[in-house]
C-alpha cells in the first residue's frame, strides 16, 4: 500500500509540472495552517538563472518554451497579492549563459532582479566571469544585498560591498539570512578572483547561524548556498553543510542545477531537521516554502511547493 501511495504521489508531481501547476509537499494544507495565532512567511526562491531573460526558444529542445523573467514577474506579483509576508531570494549564478550577459555585462540581470523585488542573493562562480572588477563595476545597480559570508574580499574592489548576514522582519518574525559560495579555484580564471580569500563554509555558517539565533534572536535562519546539492567525493555540499551545522532551518541551494521534486530533509548536529531545496536552472521553476509559526508555542510547520514557469503566466507585466 505504501508503494502505491508513493507512486501516485510521483505521478501527481509529474502531471502538475507538465501542466505548469503548483505541487505542494507537507503535512498540512495551507488553508488549515493559517490561523489568528499563527504567522505565515512565504519564501520564494530561484537559483542558476544564468541570464535567461527570455523563455527558451521553441526549437524542440528539452526545455523549449519554459522560463522567462516577464512570466516570473507575473507569478511573483500574483503571489504577493495574496500573501502578506513574502521573501524573494536567489542562490547565485544569475550571470552567464545567454548573449544578454555578453552584451550588458550583468547590468540587465541586476536591473531586472531589482525590479522583481529580490530581498537578497548570494554569489555563484559565474558572477566572477568578468572578474572582481567587472562585478564591482555594476553591483551598485542592485537595490538588494548579496550575502557572502565565506568570501573575504578585503583589499579588493568588493570590500564592504557585500554582507555576512541580513535580518528581515516580516509579520513580527525575525528572519536571519546568510550566504555561502563554492570554492571558485579551477572554475574561473585565477585572475578573475585574485585577492579574494575562500573560507571553509562549515565553521563560517556555524558561527553566523549561532549569532543569528542566539544573539539576534531570529525565529528562522536561512542559508543561501552556491555549494551544490551533493557530490560523490568529500567536497562540501548542501547535504554535508546541513549535517555539519547547527541553528540553520533552511538551505536554498544552487550550482548543481538540481531539480528537486520536493525538498530534502537532513538532521543537523542537534538532530533538528534542515530543509534543503533547489529548483534546477534558467528560471524554469520558482520554488516556494510556506513557513507557519505558532506565536504561542514557537513551533513551526513548513509546506513546500513549486511552479513551472511557462506560457500560462504570459501577459502584460511591469518589469
Amino acid at each position: 500500500m505504501e508503494e502505491l501511495k508513493s507512486l501516485n504521489r510521483r505521478t501527481f508531481i509529474k502531471q502538475s509540472f507538465a501542466l505548469g501547476a503548483v505541487a505542494a509537499f507537507g503535512t498540512l494544507p495551507l488553508d488549515v495552517l493559517a490561523t489568528d495565532k499563527q504567522v505565515r512567511l512565504t519564501i520564494l526562491h530561484t537559483n542558476d538563472v544564468h541570464s535567461r531573460i527570455e523563455p527558451f526558444p521553441l526549437d524542440g529542445s528539452r526545455h523549449q518554451g519554459l522560463g522567462g523573467v516577464a512570466r516570473r514577474s507575473t507569478l511573483i506579483n500574483s503571489i504577493r497579492k495574496t500573501e502578506k509576508n513574502v521573501l524573494l531570494l536567489d542562490a547565485g549564478d544569475m550571470f552567464q549563459g545567454t548573449p544578454y550577459f555578453n552584451m550588458f555585462e550583468g547590468k540587465l540581470e541586476l536591473e531586472l532582479m531589482s525590479k522583481l523585488g529580490y530581498d537578497a542573493g548570494t554569489f555563484g562562480n559565474h558572477e566572477f566571469d568578468n572578474g572582481i572588477q567587472g562585478l564591482a563595476k555594476h553591483l551598485h545597480i542592485a537595490n538588494f544585498p548579496f550575502l557572502t559570508a565565506n568570501y573575504d574580499f578585503t583589499g579588493t574592489l568588493l570590500e564592504g560591498k557585500t554582507k555576512e548576514y541580513l535580518i528581515i522582519e516580516k509579520g513580527g518574525l525575525r528572519v536571519g539570512l546568510t550566504g555561502v559560495g563554492i570554492d571558485v579555484e579551477g572554475l574561473v580564471d585565477p585572475n578573475s578572483h585574485r585577492g579574494m580569500t575562500y573560507l571553509d563554509p562549515i565553521p563560517v555558517v556555524n558561527r553566523v547561524a549561532k549569532f543569528l539565533k542566539e544573539e539576534k534572536k531570529c525565529d528562522l535562519v536561512i542559508c543561501l548556498s552556491h555549494l551544490g546539492y551533493a557530490y560523490e567525493d568529500d567536497k562540501v555540499s548542501d547535504l554535508k553543510l546541513a549535517a555539519s551545522t547547527r541553528h540553520v532551518d533552511i538551505i536554498l541551494g544552487g550550482h548543481t542545477h538540481t531539480f528537486l521534486d520536493e525538498p530534502t530533509r537532513i538532521k543537523d548536529l542537534d538532530g533538528k531537521e534542515v530543509w534543503i531545496n533547489q529548483v534546477g536552472f534558467a528560471g524554469i521553476r520558482l520554488g516556494r516554502l510556506d513557513v507557519v509559526f505558532n506565536k504561542a508555542t514557537g513551533k513551526k510547520n513548513i509546506v513546500a511547493s513549486q511552479y513551472t514557469v511557462d506560457k500560462q503566466f504570459d501577459g502584460l507585466v511591469n518589469v
